[in-house]
């Protein structure tokens, strides 16, 4: 360990609470990397997951979004390997990831996680940054396929290592979206925002506007839901989001149809009143269920910066009510809560119609739809005090090992230096 483990163990305390149990994780993946590669040291890194709270598929619009970092996160082991060989060993996989830097155009597009890798490797060059081989050995808490942000987890804890080892530093957390970006764009197939990459790698609650896609803005803020006695809870419904890329790739390409009809690229270049006038048009030429993802558009945007504004005041009644307002339309006109081609299959609204009859009940909280949608997580807010009864209502429809309380994590991705 090239840390004493007093020193590391205060670094632990500062990410996650304690550094015990964190220690032990860091420890295994330690061992393990001089285990299999024989590595002279091992560096720690760590990038969380995210929970998405207003802003449902705006960003790839130019939209805005209020997001936050979670506790689930990403970790890994690594050190430099002074050659061209890049080896990752990831929990759950049998045989380890193996890219040649000198040949990615060799790996094939939508491979899953290799092509995952030579996307970032290739993003990073693209921008103008160093990439060297280097072993890690990676686990992760980041309930997978279910609308955390799994991937853009994954991308963030490699770009941090690569930042660490060959770029002294001098990667941005917005270089670092723009490379998941490019790996989920040219190598997944992913017609992808920056809104998951960014929450996953700035940490804490976070603003962001993507109106200037090359420089959104990113401002910080305080989500003081623990401090007011909430509890964040994620329900996994049980479906996973493999295989939704067309349902996904439908929503920013109905978006964006809408805006042609106005003669323009993307939404934030227009306003609901514009999409209102030519709203027949558009019915016509590009479909009813464009015009309504539309009108969730500029309606979600202003829902942000109302939620904001509440924040702002510590307003917490208010922002619950958007946040439920946030759901709603994501139902209703967004429509990204069930896959249109499976209508008996409908896990995330059964999910939604249970929670909001328990809401119903105690007078307090929010629901809504997760990230993408379609299948997946639920996110319920809920008094605290209100949090078990909760788990163990939901647990009952969906399982006890799917209903993970959530904190919100105040650091993005990170070496534990």
């Amino acid at each position: 360990m090239c840390k004493s483990k007093e020193s590391l163990k205060e670094m632990l305390y500062a990410v996650y609470g304690e550094g015990t149990r964190s220690l032990a994780r860091f420890t295994v993946l330690e061992r393990q990397l001089k285990t299999e590669f024989n590595a002279e040291g091992a560096e720690f890194f760590t990038a969380p997951g995210r929970t998405e709270i207003i802003g449902n598929h705006t960003d790839h619009n130019g939209g805005k979004v209020l997001a936050a970092s979670i506790g689930m996160d990403t970790i890994a082991a690594a050190w430099p390997n002074h050659s061209e060989c890049v080896i990752v060993r990831s929990q759950g996989f049998s045989q380890p990831f193996v890219l040649d830097l000198g040949h990615l155009d060799a790996v094939p597009e939508g491979d899953g996680t290799l092509s995952l890798l030579a996307g970032i490797f290739r993003g990073c060059r693209t921008l103008g940054f160093n990439v060297e081989g280097f072993y890690a050995c990676i686990s992760t808490e980041v309930i997978s396929a279910a609308g955390v942000s799994s991937s853009a987890s994954f991308e963030m804890l490699i770009c941090a290592i690569i930042n660490h080892f060959f770029n002294e530093g001098r990667m941005s957390c917005l270089d670092y979206a723009k490379i998941g970006q490019y790996a989920e764009h040219h190598y997944w197939k992913k017609q992808s925002g920056l809104m998951d990459q960014l929450a996953c790698a700035v940490g804490g609650a976070v603003f962001l506007d993507f109106s200037d896609k090359e420089n959104p803005v990113v401002e910080k803020l305080t989500l003081p839901l623990e401090q007011e006695g909430y509890q964040i809870i994620l329900v996994n419904t049980g479906k996973g989001h493999g295989n939704l890329s067309r349902e996904y790739s439908e929503i920013p390409s109905e978006m964006k149809k809408a805006a042609s009809c106005l003669g323009k690229q993307q939404l934030s270049e227009t306003s609901l009143e514009s999409i209102l006038i030519e709203a027949p048009a558009i019915r016509q030429t590009c479909g009813d269920r464009s015009l309504l993802r539309a009108i969730h558009f500029f309606e979600e945007n202003r829902r942000v910066d109302e939620a904001r504004e509440a924040l702002g005041r510590s307003n917490i009644p208010v922002f619950l009510s958007l946040v439920s307002q946030s759901g709603n339309s994501s139902w209703k006109y967004l429509q990204n809560c069930c896959i249109p081609s499976e209508p008996a299959e409908q896990s995330v609204s059964v999910m939604l119609a249970l929670t909001e009859l328990f809401l119903t009940k105690i007078g307090k909280g929010a629901c809504r739809v997760h990230g993408g949608g379609f299948a997946g997580v639920i996110m319920c807010i809920l008094p605290r005090e209100a949090a078990d009864v909760y788990r163990e209502y939901i647990s009952a429809y969906a399982g006890c090992d799917n209903v993970f309380p959530v904190t919100i994590r105040s650091q993005g991705a990170i070496h534990l230096g």
